[in-house]
């Protein structure tokens, strides 16, 4: 070993030394160990919540280029898989923490005082980088608006606020995600190309047609072996054919996102669309995990403390239970009562145009 440099050990390398003497509860008083197991599990989410950013930071960062190089969606992929790995870790990290019976949490609950799981602003500035809205939100509960209220109480609250603003003045990943899914070539024809939006749009109405006759052939179905309320299953149907129409039309003007995610899922066989479907998929998966993990939170919080009042003021398990409604990708999730079954799908205009490249 050279002259200057010293052994670095493990626990330096970790700063364990330091990691394993902040469960002391923000006082000077002695904890309990129902105490000290409540602040690790919560510490060890925060962790975790640390990597999860580090990885949707560098997400954005690829997604936002202009146009995604297709060796890039591989690494996309690669990291929202990891991301959904670690929420789906959490539904262990809930068990851990229902060890903690409703006794042993009350016996120390006064001491949070107005701490709230609300004021985890890493999860605050994940769900606003993703693409949630306060008008998204439940009880029109606004981080910024309790973070600012909060910024003038230390200096670390002030940080946390500013976080806050910086990353909802970017753009979200939701609005990467449907910039680069308008960039779907769909029959061979990419947004740049002549005449684009004409084969966009006929690809649309031969959709909405297909699913029409569709439509009608499951309504003859009903009627031949005697199915009674036939109106009512026609308006069903009908509803379901609007509802398409004005997500692929709305306005009566093409959404061209919408129109790139319907052609990967419809398509998602051909060999160019390998990885773009593996990324909507596992953005769903992501997204999917996430709601798990609201679930799981809820009920473990339920099972704590019953309906009472958060500590923060809020509804509780009434507020917990409404988040689990909140949805970010949308679109994702939508597309899916659109689609048609394979055999029934319009021919791949220049199928040429997504074999394999060498």
């Amino acid at each position: 070993m050279g002259e200057g440099k010293r052994r670095i050990t493990y626990a330096d390398y970790l700063h364990l030394h330091d990691l394993i003497n902040l469960q002391d509860g923000a006082g000077d008083r002695k904890i309990s160990s129902d105490e000290h197991h409540f602040i690790i599990v919560h510490q060890a989410f925060e962790l975790w919540f640390c990597r999860i950013l580090f990885e949707m930071r560098e997400i954005k960062i690829l997604l936002a280029q202009r146009p995604v190089p297709e060796d890039d969606i591989p690494r996309i992929v690669h990291k929202l898989e990891r991301v959904t790995e670690i929420f789906n870790l959490f539904q262990g990290q809930w068990k851990v923490m229902q060890t903690l019976t409703p006794q042993g949490f009350l016996n120390f609950r006064d001491e949070l005082g107005t701490a709230s799981g609300f004021e985890s602003f890493q999860l605050r500035e994940l769900e606003i980088m993703l693409g949630i809205y306060s008008t998204d939100r439940p009880g029109e509960m606004n981080p910024l608006e309790h973070f600012a209220r909060m910024a003038d109480e230390s200096e670390s609250s002030r940080a946390a606020y500013q976080r806050l603003v910086k990353v909802s003045e970017e753009t979200t990943i939701r609005e990467e995600l449907r910039t680069w899914l308008s960039r779907t070539p769909i029959h061979g024809s990419s947004p740049d190309d002549d005449g684009d939006e004409a084969v966009v749009r006929n690809f649309v109405e031969e959709h909405l047609a297909t699913t029409s006759a569709l439509h009608e052939s499951a309504l003859q179905h009903f009627a031949d072996i005697g199915q009674t309320d036939i109106e009512k299953i026609g308006a069903r149907f009908a509803a379901s054919l609007e509802g398409a129409r004005e997500f692929l039309l709305p306005d009566g003007q093409v959404d061209r996102a919408r129109a790139g995610l319907l052609f990967i899922e419809s398509y998602r066989d051909l060999p160019l669309l390998a990885w773009p479907r593996a990324l909507v998929d596992s953005v769903v998966e992501m997204e999917q995990s996430m709601l798990l993990f609201r679930t799981h939170h809820a009920r473990m919080v339920e099972r704590m403390i019953g309906r009472r009042v958060g500590t923060g003021g809020s509804s509780g398990v009434d507020y917990l239970d409404a988040t689990t409604k909140m949805r970010i990708f949308t679109d994702l999730w939508a597309v899916r009562t659109l689609l048609i079954k394979r055999s029934e799908l319009p021919p791949v205009k220049k199928p040429e145009a997504y074999g394999f490249r060498g």
